[in-house]
Formats: C-alpha cells, structure tokens, sequence
C-alpha cells in the first residue's frame, strides 16, 4: 500500500521550512556575533583612545611645568646655580614623567635679518650647496629684508620672482619669523631643515655668539666645519659654571658670554613610563608683562606627541 502522493508533498515541504529556518537562524546568529564583535571592538577602541588622550595631556602639562622651571632658572641672580643657556640638556623628575629641558640664548643663532651675505654664504656652503648656489641664495635673502627694489648681483627682485611664475616678490622688511625664509626664491624645504634650530630674527647680532651657538650656528662662522661644530659642542657641554666662555674656535676667535640675554629658546620634552612623550618648543624674553607675567612668548609650537 503506498503514501498518498499528498501527505509526501507536506512532509517536503515542512522539512524544506526546516532547513529554510536553521539557514535564517544561523545568520542571525552570525549578524548578532558581528554586531556584538564590532560594539566590543569600538568600545575597546574608544577605551585606548581616551587613555592615549589623557596620557597625551600628562606628558604635555609635565612638559609645560619644564618649561616654567627653566624660566625660572633663567631669572635665577646666581650665576652658580643659573642653567647655561648653551643648549646642554638638563633632566629632571616630575611625578612619573622624566623631563629633559634644553635652553639656548637667541644670541647664539644667526638672525636672519642681521647675517651679512658672506656669513650666510659660510652657512650654506657647509650645508652642502655650492659657491654659486650659496651666493645666489645669500643675496636673495638680502634682497628680500631690504627696503628698496634694487637687485644684488645674483639677487632676486620681484622681476625674478614674477619670471619664476611666483605672483609675489620680496616683502622689502624684515623677517618675522624664521619659516618666512621659506618664501625666499631658492630656498628648499630639505636645506630650510638642516638650518632652522641655527636661525633666529630675534638677536639681532650679525653673527652668532659660540659661546652659546648651536651646531646649526656655528657653520656659520670661518673656518668652521660640522666636525669642528660638534666637537664644540660637546666639549661646551662638558664644562660647568661658564659654559663654553674662553673656548678657541678654529680661526682663533676666542667665544665670549658678553652679559645675560633676554631671549631664549627653550625645548621640553616629557616622556611618561608608557613611552608616551610630549614636547614644547618656545621662543621667550624675559621681563615683566602688561598682564603681570615675568616673561613673553614670541614663539610656541606643540603637538609633538607619540
């Protein structure tokens, strides 16, 4: 005796629903793993972030405080126990950050706006650029800061800068800021980089001071060579009370401190036990505010961070 054709039919058909309903059952299942999974990660995401934020604001407020405490320093009446604005780093405790704060005198950098073209000249010639290129770019500069419209020889005007498909020309003023240079017909981005921690528009001397000069400054000065300029440096570094006062420079030229700046660079770097670091950059003159501060900032840059 054989099943009726349509009671076959429905037992198919209900064990077709079946696998129909396990199939849709398990994709839900796998969205909700997903969905779940996604949520989990974006809030583990969200954890970290909010951690390296605050971390992140740690080391910038250490930071900060280094920088205070170098200013500090720098008022300081004793000579003895006043940091040495040369550059040398001075490192420090605060909380769970080490802080490693570096001051430099503005008198040790070449001011842009005072060098004349053969000191600028020495400058790039040790910096890897030719003769031709070096005077070039020397007169350029020169060019640029000085109030008229006359070229140098190996110069650039307006003119040039207009033949150069530039539609702005020299500002016929002074610097700025250092990173205005960077407009100057010749500069590069990769040169502006070698010599920017040497450069200043806030000295006003027409060559640095080596008792206080940074490496990038001292290839400025004759004779001078980046093997002569580390040396320096480090053997600056390794004197205590006068810096590098009374120190030779190779052509014979003894560096001098010649009184207390009012200028000062100065660096803060915090790096907290995670790794985690944050460092401020500052351009400061010392002296009493309209709003009651003892000092001024010329120059600030942050977001270092990593």
């Amino acid at each position: 005796m054989t099943r009726p054709v349509k009671s076959i039919r429905i037992k198919s058909l209900a064990r077709r629903q079946q696998g129909v309903a396990l199939v849709m059952v398990l994709w839900i299942l796998l969205l909700v793993t997903v969905t779940t999974g996604s949520y989990t990660l974006m809030a583990r995401m969200d954890v970290l972030e909010a951690h390296t934020v605050l971390w992140g604001t740690r080391a910038r407020m250490a930071a900060e405080a280094g920088m205070n405490l170098a200013v500090l320093s720098l008022q300081d009446p004793d000579e003895f126990t006043r940091w040495i604005p040369d550059g040398r780093p001075y490192e420090m405790v605060l909380g769970d950050a080490v802080v490693e704060i570096k001051v430099t005198d503005e008198r040790g950098k070449l001011d842009v706006n005072s060098a004349t073209e053969q000191t600028l000249q020495q400058l790039f010639v040790n910096n890897a650029l030719d003769d031709d290129q070096a005077v070039y770019l020397a007169a350029a500069i020169k060019d640029w800061n000085d109030p008229d419209e006359l070229e140098r020889p190996s110069g650039a005007e307006v003119d040039t800068y207009l033949s150069q498909g530039l539609s702005v020309g020299p500002a016929n003023r002074n610097f700025v800021m250092v990173e205005e240079i960077l407009q100057v017909l010749g500069m590069s981005w990769e040169l502006f980089e070698k010599i920017e921690p040497g450069l200043s528009v806030h000295s006003s001397a027409a060559k640095p001071n080596a008792a206080y000069a940074p490496v990038e400054a001292l290839l400025a000065l004759p004779d001078m060579t980046e093997e002569d300029a580390r040396n320096f440096v480090e053997e600056r570094h390794s004197q205590d009370g006068t810096g590098g006062v009374g120190m030779t420079l190779p052509n014979g030229e003894v560096a001098m401190a010649q009184g207390r700046g009012l200028t000062y660079s100065i660096q803060a770097r915090a790096t907290l036990p995670n790794g985690i670091w944050d460092q401020i950059e500052a351009t400061i003159r010392l002296g009493a505010t309209r709003d009651g501060r003892s000092f001024s900032i010329l120059r600030w840059r942050e977001g270092f961070h990593h």
